[in-house]
């Protein structure tokens, strides 16, 4: 078979009652299909098909599902497992968008997310409106970053996958339009080879309210996606990208499997592949590994 239909949910939450449905979903379509192969008990299980295309595939998967909580990708069978991994920091590798955090400390934190949803849904220039935020924070100590960082908690499962693919030979980076002084902590604490982001200019103690240049935007995520690509001599499918916001979009788009993780409606809209709610341990699964072979550290 040449293509793998990867459904998953919350641990516990995936019925094995689904898949006669989705097999008949498929069946209807003209597709044929294999045996079901389970990663996880009742979190994770392939489903090979052939006949279908990836997209019609997906989209049957998800009316037979219904309202079940539960992620459905659908990947070539060959080449699964990515041997480069490029994530977002904000909402993807930690739970929160830390420069709303940070607005908490400044008495903005409202005024400035309303900002942050709005570019990370594509409605403003990412470039713009970063500017335009940091700038509402000029003065504020360099203590409220401090204090942003012990509130700030790691998304589950993220983790387990950098942990499992730098196991298996994969290079992972993270790469954030958010601030050097989050990514560094947070490369650091989750393992990822390497961090890039932007860079909050601070003086006497207290920002200045301006970004360092360069601008790390959605068209320098896609340019340090082409850059590591090359240097590792990798091909682009053999990348794995994941993100929420408009400004990931870009490399989402150009990555063997890019993935859409909990994201804003333009990007889950436009994305190949989405996970709406289970955690990062998708990422492994939709890559073939078993719960077995995934490590915490």
């Amino acid at each position: 078979m040449p293509q793998i239909l990867t459904l998953v949910a919350p641990p516990g939450g995936l019925d094995a009652a689904l898949l006669p449905r989705l097999r008949d979903a498929l069946q209807a379509l003209g597709a044929s299909t294999g045996a079901a192969d389970w990663l996880a008990p009742e979190e994770a299980v392939d489903l090979p098909f052939d006949g279908l295309a990836a997209e019609q595939a997906v989209a049957a998967a998800r009316a037979a599902l219904g309202e079940a909580p539960v992620d459905a990708i659908a990947v070539p069978a060959e080449g699964r497992r990515k041997r480069l991994l490029l994530a977002d920091m904000d909402s993807t590798i930690v739970t929160s968008e830390t420069l709303d955090e940070i607005a908490a400390y400044a008495g903005l934190k409202e005024e400035i997310a309303a900002i942050t949803r709005r570019s990370m849904n594509g409605e403003l220039d990412f470039r713009q409106a970063l500017i335009a935020r940091v700038g509402m924070l000029r003065g504020l100590p360099v203590s409220a970053l401090d204090r942003t960082w012990e509130a700030t908690a790691l998304t589950p499962g993220a983790r387990a996958l950098v942990a499992t693919m730098r196991a298996n030979g994969a290079h992972c980076t993270l790469v954030s339009g958010g601030f050097t002084f989050f990514t560094g902590r947070v490369a650091a604490l989750v393992g990822f080879h390497a961090h890039y982001s932007n860079t909050l200019e601070i003086a006497d103690g207290r920002l200045t309210g301006k970004v360092g240049e360069p601008i790390l935007d959605r068209d320098a995520k896609l340019a340090t996606l082409k850059r590591l690509a090359a240097e590792l001599s990798l091909p682009l499918e053999a990348a794995l990208t994941v993100g929420d916001g408009a400004n990931d979009l870009a490399m989402i788009q150009a990555a063997g499997l890019g993935i859409a993780f909990r994201a804003k409606p333009v990007v889950a809209a436009a994305a190949r592949a989405r996970v709406d709610h289970a955690d990062l341990r998708a990422l492994l699964f939709v890559q073939g590994y078993r719960a077995a072979e995934i490590r915490e550290d």
